[in-house]
């Protein structure tokens, strides 16, 4: 038996993209993965929904 050399579920996750956005409310960054896409995000200090289409990509992990 070896011992794995990551997490569990690593090879999953290893080509995700880390992105950023400022909240057009109040201004407050909020990351996102490429994976989340699909979701709607919220700010987490206002609550105004992010538009993740104006996000710059942070880089990968």
């Amino acid at each position: 038996m070896t011992t794995p050399q990551h997490c569990p579920g690593f090879e999953q996750f290893k080509h995700l993209k880390s992105f950023s956005c400022n909240c057009p409310n109040c201004g407050e960054s909020k990351e996102i993965f490429s994976d989340e896409f699909d979701r709607t995000h919220k700010c987490d200090k206002c609550g105004q929904e992010i538009d993740f289409t104006q996000c710059k990509m942070e880089g990968g992990a």
